[in-house]
């Protein structure tokens, strides 16, 4: 108690000679949009290099793909068409993301720095890549030459791969690790949709939380999942996950009735949104070391951020994702703070808000 009192008084002396404010760097990045109103962000890799899209007026009318290198946003011309969108990088720079062609057909691609390379399908119209791992390998899913359900698919050494199903109809595959194993989600006999991983050409059902159906939505290079499960058979709520080893551990809320988790590093932090309490709103949050925090209290409420979704943390423990400032959508870039400085911020943070309510 009386180190903490020590580390509070010490913390409050360095915001009095800062002259009150929240705290001595902004460790969070705005990589505002090329065009138009928003922008998202989808995955990062180790050197902090982002993709996501941006859009003009809505997110799912004319999305384009971006990539930000660390100091700007640049566009990615993927395959000719209206939209894009890129949704994972290698620490080679390699993007994978899904693209409308010239031709009006939505395609997985792969972006090199240079080439964007149309992955091409399973024998149907339609694909979409959802990651990539060191070696370049990509999954995703995509519609076969036959049937109106999609399957998950891997892509390497120039060949699409379907992965198959857990005896149901479809599949959808969203993470893949350097080891090769690749995540998502696909439905049972039962007709169920349940998490799934696959490795060394098996398909294993991670089961749920006790619910009717499960999401897998990232791996690490440990063989951890993450995803959203619902969590009884009647309530209609889902929770966010840590699938470790042969356990699915529920991960909670902060507060509300839902939540999700879409990425983790090789140190096992996590990361993905939450309803708060009362599900007043969606808050993003991170998961490390048995403590979950909202990240909207990690930055300085004075910026006028909320951060809605986390979608990838590195190893770094570097964070992109997407919120709302100045009243437009918009991904960032944010740095977690180290421990001793994470202290120093919360307290400075909890000195801004005081201010507020004082005004």
């Amino acid at each position: 108690m009386k180190t903490q009192k020590t580390i509070f008084y010490a913390a409050m002396a360095i915001l009095f000679v800062m002259g009150g404010s929240a705290y001595a760097y902004q460790n969070i990045i705005d990589l505002g949009t090329l065009t138009g109103n928003g922008s998202r962000a989808n995955g990062i890799n180790a050197s902090g290099q982002v993709v996501g899209c941006y859009y003009s007026k809505n997110y799912y009318t004319d999305e384009r793909a971006f990539l930000y290198n660390g100091s700007q946003m640049t566009s990615l011309s993927a395959l000719g068409g209206t939209k894009s969108d890129a949704f994972a990088i290698n620490n080679s720079g390699q993007v994978a993301g899904s693209s409308y062609t010239t031709g009006g057909s939505l395609h997985a691609f792969l972006y090199n720095g240079s080439t964007t390379t149309d992955l091409g399908t399973l024998g149907g119209s339609y694909s979409v890549a959802k990651s990539i791992n060191a070696s370049g390998q990509v999954v995703g899913f995509a519609a076969p030459a036959s049937g109106s359900y999609y399957h998950a698919f891997l892509y390497s050494n120039s060949k699409m791969t379907d992965l198959g199903t857990l005896g149901g109809a479809e599949s959808y595959a969203y993470g893949i690790n350097d080891s090769g194993q690749v995540v998502g989600y696909a439905s049972n006999a039962g007709l169920g949709r349940h998490a799934f991983l696959y490795s060394g050409s098996t398909m294993t059902d991670l089961g749920t939380l006790g619910g009717t159906a499960s999401f897998a939505w990232g791996i690490n290079n440990s063989g951890q999942v993450v995803g959203d499960s619902y969590i009884t058979l009647a309530s209609g709520f889902y929770h966010a996950y840590l699938y470790s080893g042969s356990t699915m551990t529920d991960l909670g809320t902060l507060g509300g009735t839902n939540s999700s988790a879409f990425g983790i590093n090789d140190s096992g932090q996590v990361v993905g949104w939450s309803y708060t309490t009362g599900n007043a709103a969606q808050h993003a949050f991170l998961y490390s070391g048995s403590m979950k925090t909202d990240l909207n209290t990690l930055i300085d409420p004075t910026l006028g951020w909320t951060l809605k979704v986390a979608t990838g943390i590195n190893d770094s423990g570097q964070i992109c994702g997407y919120g709302d400032i100045n009243g437009q959508e918009h991904a960032f870039l944010l740095t977690v703070p180290e421990p001793a400085s994470a202290i120093l911020i919360g307290v400075g943070c909890l000195f801004a808000r005081l201010r507020q309510r004082r005004r």
